[in-house]
C-alpha cells in the first residue's frame, strides 16, 4: 500500500513538473510524522514516581546494609549470615508495604583449592589448580611424569595415549582443542593418578576451569608453557599435594510484584543483593538494591498500572550471576514472554561516578575484544528512555557494551529486551569524561571496588539519587505505556528462548 502510494505521488509530481515547463525540481512526498513517544499520562505518572525517590530514603537502606555487614563479619556475601540478614531486611520491608514476596532457594556449587604442592625429582614447581578440581589424599599422589604426545588434539581421545605407560602416572598434556574436563576424563580412564595441563601460549598465565557439572575423577593442575616445555624435556618422579574440592551452598533470590497491571506484559527491574567476601558491598551492589527497593516502596503494591512491575533481588551474582541465571532458567516460554523488559542496576553510586547506560541501540563502536552481543528487540528504546532521563538530570550518559558482567546477561540470552545503569568500577575516568560529568580524571570510578572500603563513607549521594530516579522514571513510563518509538514488541511478537537448566 505504501509503495503504491509513493509511486502515485511521484508520478503526479512529475506531471506537475512537466506542466510547469520541465525545469522544476521533483516534488517529494512529505515524510511521515515521527513515531510518538509515551502518552502524556505515562509521562506524568513517571515524573511523579521519580520525584518521590528521595536520597535520604536511599541512604537509609544503605545504612541498614552497612549495619548488617558490620554485625556479620564485614560482608554480605553468599553463604554468610550477612547475606541472609540482607534478604530478611528486603523481604520484611516489602511485606510491610503490602507486597507478596517469594524467596526461591537454589544451590550453588563453589570450588575451593589451596596452592598445590608440585615436585618433580625433588624440585619444587609453581602450579595452579583448575577450578572444580578434586584434591589429593592427605599424603598426596605420586608417580612418573608421562608427557602426552604433542599433536593437534593433545590428550582429547584415548588413543592419544596408546603405547604410553599411563597407568599410575602423572600425565603432562598441552592445553588446547578440547575442554579440560575431557582431557582429565580420558587420562583418568587410562589410569592416570593426576593431570598437569601446560599452557599453550607464552606468559605467566595458569588458569582454567573443568566446568561446574564435570565429573572430575583425578586432581588437575596447570603450569605455564615454559614450565611445561621444561618438564617435557626432563620428566621425572612427580608428587602432588592439593587440598581442593567443591562445596554446596544454598541461597535465595527475592521476588515481589505489584498486584495490579497486566501480568502478560510485566516490567521487571533487578539488582544483585550479595557482596563479595572482602567487604560490605555498599556501592556494589547495595546501591542498586536500594534503588530497586525504594522504587517498589514508592510505587506500592496496588498502584493504578496498565502493566505489572516485578522486582528481583539476586543472590550469588558475585560468584557468576547465578541468582538471576537460576531465575531465568526456571521460566518456560510463556513465562518468559510475560516479561516485556528487564532493567538492571549495578553499582550506581560510585564515588567518582560516570553515568553509563547499557548500549541497547548499539550506537557505540564495536569492541573487537568482545564477542558480538545479543541485543533483543526493544533494548534500543529502553536505552533511549534511560538516556532521556539522565540528560534531563544534567548527566548525558556514555555507552557500555552488553559485556555480560551483570545480571541482565541471562535475560538477554533468553530474548528479553534489557537496559541498565552503571557508574563505573575499577576503570579510570578519562579527561573527556571528567569534563562531561565533573569527576576526577585518571582516577578509578570506584577505587574501593571489591574491597573492604566499599562502605557507606565511599559512595556518591548525587549519583545514587540521579540513577535511582532514572530507574523510577523508566518504571513509571513502561508500567503505563509500552508503545511508541521507545516501546516493546507486543506479546505475540516476542521471541524468547527457554534456557537449559
Amino acid at each position: 500500500m505504501r509503495q503504491a502510494q509513493w509511486i502515485r505521488i511521484g508520478a503526479l509530481a512529475t506531471v506537475a513538473a512537466v506542466v510547469a515547463g520541465g525545469c522544476g525540481r521533483e516534488v517529494r512526498p512529505e515524510p511521515p510524522p515521527p513515531t510518538t513517544g509515551p502518552s502524556t499520562a505515562a509521562v506524568e505518572f513517571a515524573e511523579q514516581l521519580e520525584q518521590r525517590i528521595k536520597v535520604d530514603a536511599l541512604m537509609a537502606h544503605l545504612t541498614k546494609f552497612q549495619e548488617i555487614a558490620d554485625a556479620h563479619g564485614g560482608n554480605r556475601a553468599l553463604g554468610t549470615p550477612g547475606y541472609d540478614a540482607s534478604v530478611d531486611y528486603v523481604v520484611n520491608t516489602l511485606r510491610d508495604k503490602g507486597f507478596d514476596v517469594e524467596t526461591p532457594e537454589f544451590e550453588v556449587r563453589l570450588p575451593y583449592a589451596d596452592e598445590p604442592s608440585l615436585a618433580v625429582d625433588g624440585a619444587t614447581i609453581s602450579a595452579k589448580p583448575l577450578e572444580f578440581t578434586i584434591g589429593t589424599p592427605p599424603d598426596g599422589v605420586r608417580g612418573p611424569l608421562v608427557p602426552a604426545r604433542v599433536e593437534d588434539s593433545p590428550g582429547c581421545t584415548a588413543d592419544d595415549y596408546d603405547g604410553l605407560p599411563i597407568s599410575g602416572a602423572v600425565v603432562l598434556v598441552d592445553r588446547g582443542s578440547c575442554p579440560f574436563g575431557q582431557k582429565q576424563a580420558v587420562a583418568a580412564d587410562r589410569g592416570a593418578v593426576a593431570l598437569i595441563v601446560a599452557n599453550n601460549v607464552d606468559g605467566d598465565e595458569m588458569d582454567g576451569t573443568l566446568g561446574e557439572t564435570t565429573d572430575v575423577k583425578i586432581p588437575v593442575i596447570s603450569v605455564t608453557k615454559e614450565t611445561g616445555e621444561r618438564l617435557r624435556a626432563a620428566p621425572g618422579e612427580t608428587s602432588i599435594k592439593l587440598h581442593a574440592g567443591v562445596r554446596v551452598e544454598k541461597t535465595r533470590n527475592v521476588i515481589a510484584q505489584t498486584k495490579t497491571g497486566s501480568t502478560a506484559d510485566v516490567v521487571m527491574i533487578g539488582a544483585h543483593l550479595d557482596s563479595v567476601p572482602e567487604g560490605p558491598g555498599i556501592d556494589d551492589n547495595g546501591s542498586g538494591a536500594a534503588a530497586v527497593l525504594e522504587t517498589a516502596l514508592q510505587l506500592g503494591s496496588t498502584p493504578q498500572l496498565n502493566y505489572a512491575v516485578r522486582f528481583g533481588f539476586w543472590g550469588a551474582e558475585e560468584t557468576g550471576l547465578l541468582g538471576s541465571e537460576n531465575y531465568v532458567k526456571s521460566l518456560d516460554i510463556e513465562a518468559l514472554k510475560d516479561i516485556s523488559l528487564y532493567i538492571n542496576v549495578d553499582m550506581i553510586a560510585s564515588p567518582n561516578p560516570g553515568y553509563f547506560t547499557i548500549d541497547g541501540d548499539q550506537s557505540g563502536p564495536p569492541d573487537p575484544r568482545m564477542p558480538v552481543p545479543r541485543v533483543p528487540e526493544g533494548s534500543a528504546g529502553i536505552e533511549r528512555t534511560l538516556v532521556a532521563a539522565l540528560k534531563k538530570a544534567g548527566k548525558p550518559p556514555a555507552d557500555i557494551n552488553f559485556e555480560g558482567r551483570s545480571d541482565y546477561s541471562t535475560f538477554t540470552q533468553a530474548g528479553i529486551p534489557a537496559g541498565g545503569l552503571f557508574t563505573g568500577a575499577e576503570e579510570k575516568m578519562t579527561r573527556e569524561q571528567a569534563e562531561l560529568w565533573g569527576g576526577h580524571a585518571d582516577e578509578p570510578f570506584d577505587p574501593n571496588y571489591h574491597q573492604a572500603s566499599d562502605d557507606i563513607e565511599n559512595i556518591s549521594r548525587t549519583a545514587l539519587e540521579i540513577n535511582a530516579r532514572t530507574l523510577a522514571y523508566a518504571v513509571g513510563i513502561y508500567s503505563q505505556d509500552q508503545s511508541g518509538r521507545n516501546g516493546i514488541p507486543i506479546r505475540d511478537d516476542r521471541t524468547r528462548h527457554e534456557l537449559a537448566s
